[in-house]
């Protein structure tokens, strides 16, 4: 089954501001491409979904250079790579070649201290080096020692990088990903890759028309960009099991159907006493979930709003991924889709609204008579077993992204993203 990859060949450039676009300096600017693979990927506390949309970095690691692909992930701390001799045919970071490459004993504060957030406590092994298991969304496990060597990206070296060298663990997936070397850890832990080279800021931005756009590290603040609107990120001092401390985690305070504020309680959209409810930014899912109980009332008005102008799929059976049980039939022969109510998610300080295609998702391969099936793009988070709001990546399309880590929020604007990466000089 066939899933589309973003596929980023990083540059980087040391712009002066200029007249038409203000670029601070240095930057490091990431155009985005798309590529088909024919296989699915899962990444460390994901869904597993098989259908994803993904993105990854070329860069290299070691001395002298291997080349790698990673999959970058805002949900995910720990920057990890197989290294697995083997995985026949499988690309893989071979730590016996690089010169630079050190693995971390258990007894450095690397590990004793800056593993704190990772759901299973990293341990010793036989070899008195730093152990560490990654668990997987969909029961799929990944294991390794916590090392360090030379990640190169866009020409500069970034030495002593921590990352995870994995040599063995459990795919729930046979077709798991085959041109990707491992996974970029982007979240708010101090392992991750954003923390360990200490960029203050970064952004990326969506195309809806070919998936097309640009990732960025450093200011955003160009004059072409619509003023970015802000929400806090939510932190809490004390651990609590069911929440993620490390992720991008805002505040959803409503959820609006053709400007129609939905009558949902305050309370659905609070974490209870576990951690269980909160809402996460994440790069790493495609689409968007919602607890059971906010779900359930948008379904039901925007089954209401579109009667009219959709034919429903009437097959119970039928839940797309395992989540998404409202669905359509649209004629094969049918070139587009009627004028569907927006759905706008209502933050604190911040708000976005999504619309048109972005609503419905064609599922692959699925046909009942003359009719394709699409899928509204919003999930029910309580038949995945999924304690938490998952903003995804489909919904932050042709949206300018700000993840801005020393005054801990996340910025917004609605911006056409096709548009912004030729500003840049990409054109795809």
């Amino acid at each position: 089954m066939k899933l589309l990859l973003f596929f980023l060949t990083l540059f980087l450039f040391f712009l002066n501001c200029s007249s038409n676009t203000q670029i601070p300096s240095p930057l490091l600017i990431l155009p985005l491409r798309t590529q088909q693979i024919s296989s699915g990927f899962s990444s460390p506390n994901k869904l597993p979904f098989t259908h994803n949309v993904t993105l990854t970095v070329s860069l290299s690691v070691g001395t002298p250079p291997q080349n790698v692909t990673m999959v970058l992930d805002t949900g995910s701390e720990l920057s990890w790579l197989h290294s697995n001799s083997t995985r026949i045919k499988q690309p893989i970071f071979n730590p016996n070649r690089s010169l630079s490459y050190r693995p971390v004993s258990c007894s450095e504060p690397i590990c004793t201290t800056r593993t704190q957030d990772f759901s299973i406590p990293a341990s010793c092994d036989s070899k008195n080096f730093c152990h560490a298991v990654l668990s997987y969304a969909d029961a799929s496990s990944s294991e390794g020692n916590l090392a360090m060597d030379t990640f190169t990206i866009g020409g500069s070296n970034f030495t002593g990088t921590i990352f995870g060298s994995m040599d063995s663990g459990f795919s729930s997936d046979s077709d798991e990903d085959q041109k990707t070397t491992g996974l970029m850890g982007m979240n708010r832990g101090s392992l991750s890759f954003v923390s360990q080279m200490g960029f203050k800021k970064f952004s990326y931005c969506i195309s809806s028309l070919d998936f097309s756009g640009i990732l960025l590290f450093g200011e955003s603040n160009f004059t072409w960009i619509l003023p970015l609107n802000y929400t806090p990120l939510v932190e809490i001092s004390l651990p609590l099991p069911y929440f993620d401390r490390v992720a991008y985690t805002i505040k959803l305070e409503g959820i609006k159907v053709s400007n129609k504020l939905l009558s949902i309680p305050d309370s659905v959209f609070i974490p209870d006493h576990t951690g269980a409810g909160q809402t996460m930014v994440d790069s790493g899912t495609q689409f968007t979930f919602l607890l059971g109980q906010a779900y359930t009332i948008l379904r039901s008005e925007f089954l209401n709003q579109t009667m009219t102008i959709l034919k429903v799929l009437e097959d119970q059976d039928f839940v797309f991924q395992g989540a998404m049980d409202l669905c359509y039939r649209v004629p094969i022969n049918q070139t587009s889709l009627p004028k569907l109510p927006s759905v706008s998610l209502v933050f604190r300080g911040a708000e976005i609204t999504v619309s048109g295609e972005r609503l419905l998702y064609r599922v692959p391969g699925e046909i009942r008579g003359k009719d394709s099936i699409h899928c509204f793009t919003f999930g029910n988070s309580d038949l995945l077993a999924v304690e938490a709001y998952i903003i995804g990546h489909h919904h932050q399309q042709n949206v300018w992204v700000e993840y801005d880590l020393e005054k801990s929020r996340i910025g917004f604007a609605q911006v056409r993203c096709d548009i912004a990466s030729q500003r840049f000089g990409f054109f795809h």
